[in-house]
C-alpha cells in the first residue's frame, strides 16, 4: 500500500482525490478470509486523516465465501455450521464499516453476481441503518446492466427516508453480463440482464437524476467512463444550481482510464476521483481487465485500455 502514495500524491496535485481498493476478491479459505479484513482495516487506518482518500472499498468476496452468499441469497435455510459462518461473514462486514465510520472514510461495498447479490444488498443496508445516521458513511453499489436495480433503487431510498438514514450509491453498468446471461440460460430462470445497452444506459441515467435531486438523503459517486452520462450529471447540477463541490456528489473512474473525464472535471471544480486498485499483482490485473472488458462498448479509449492490460498480463506471464 506504501507504493501508492507516490500515485497518491501526484493525483492530490492536480486536485484528484483517491478510493483506494484493495483489489483481492474469490478468496477460498477462513485464514484467507480474515487476512483480507485485517489488510482492509490497515487500508482504511492508514487513509485516516488523509483527505486527498476520500474513500475506501471491499469486494464481499474477499471476506466470505461464494457458496455462503449464495446459500443467504436463496433464503434456504441454514445447517449450525453455515449460521456460524454467515456471522463470521457479517462480523468482519460491521468490522470494516465500524473502521471506516471512526475514520470518517466513505465506504464503497462492491457488487457480485446476481446469485449471491441479494446477502450483499440485505447486509448493506444492515450497515447503512447503524453507520449512517449522521451522515453517508456506507455506500452500496448498483449494476445497472441488471433490470431491476433501479426499482431496488427506489425502494431503498424509501426506506432510509421512512428510517431518516442515508443513502450512500455508487452506480455502475456491470461487470459479469456474459456470465449472467449462460447461467440463466443453463439454469432456466429469468435473464437478471437488461435486454440491450440503451436500457442500461437509460436506467443508469436515470440513477444519476434520482441522486442529484434528493441529496439531502442520498451521496453519490458516479462511477463511469461514459462521456454521456458524465455530461447528463453535470447538466442536471447545473440545472438544479447544485454547487460543483458539493460533499455528496462524486466522479469517478478507474486508475488508468478515462483521464480526458478525471482531470477535466476536477479542473473544472467538480469532486474527481481516481479508483486506485492494489495489492497481489495476479488478483489485481484480472480485475483490471474485467473493468477495461466492462467498457469495451465504449469506444477506441476503452479498446486501448484493455488492449495494453492484455499485453501487461501476458508480459507478466500470468495468463
Amino acid at each position: 500500500m506504501l507504493e501508492c502514495e507516490k500515485t497518491i500524491e501526484s493525483l492530490s496535485s492536480f486536485g484528484v482525490s483517491v478510493c483506494l481498493d484493495y483489489a483481492v476478491e474469490g478468496e477460498h479459505s477462513p485464514s484467507g478470509y480474515e487476512r483480507t479484513c485485517e489488510e482492509l482495516l490497515h487500508m482504511i487506518s492508514f487513509s485516516e486523516g488523509k483527505d486527498e482518500i476520500p474513500f475506501v472499498v471491499f469486494k464481499p468476496t474477499g471476506i466470505a465465501s461464494a457458496q455462503i452468499l449464495e446459500l443467504v441469497s436463496s433464503g434456504n435455510s441454514l445447517s449450525d455450521g453455515q449460521k456460524l459462518e454467515w456471522e463470521k461473514v457479517r462480523e468482519r462486514v460491521h468490522r470494516i464499516c465500524e473502521a471506516s465510520y471512526r475514520a470518517k472514510k466513505r465506504l464503497f461495498i462492491d457488487a457480485e453476481e446476481s446469485w449471491m447479490q441479494t446477502a450483499i444488498d440485505d447486509l448493506t443496508e444492515e450497515m447503512m441503518v447503524e453507520f449512517n445516521q449522521e451522515g453517508p458513511c456506507v455506500h452500496h453499489t448498483l449494476q445497472f446492466y441488471r433490470h431491476d436495480r433501479l426499482t431496488y433503487l427506489k425502494e431503498m431510498h424509501e426506506r432510509a427516508r421512512v428510517g431518516d438514514y442515508f443513502i450512500g450509491l455508487k452506480p455502475v453498468r456491470g461487470a459479469y453480463m456474459e456470465k449472467e446471461r449462460e447461467r440463466a440460460l443453463e439454469m432456466g430462470y429469468e435473464d437478471p440482464i437488461q435486454p440491450d445497452k440503451e436500457s442500461t444506459d437509460r436506467d443508469y441515467n436515470e440513477c444519476l437524476s434520482l441522486c442529484v435531486e434528493n441529496l439531502d438523503r442520498v451521496s453519490l459517486c458516479a462511477a463511469t467512463h461514459n462521456e454521456e452520462s458524465t455530461l447528463l450529471l453535470v447538466r442536471k447540477m447545473e440545472e438544479l444550481k447544485v454547487e460543483r463541490n458539493h460533499p455528496n456528489i462524486f466522479f469517478s473512474q478507474l486508475y488508468g482510464m478515462g483521464d480526458h473525464l478525471t482531470f477535466n472535471l476536477s479542473k473544472s471544480g467538480f469532486n474527481s476521483c481516481k479508483y486506485l486498485p492494489y495489492g497481489p499483482v495476479g488478483s489485481v490485473m484480472p480485475y483490471l481487465v474485467r473493468r477495461a472488458e466492462e467498457n469495451t462498448a465504449m469506444g477506441d479509449q476503452m479498446s486501448r485500455d484493455l488492449r495494453l492490460l492484455r499485453q501487461e498480463i501476458k508480459r507478466r506471464g500470468l495468463e
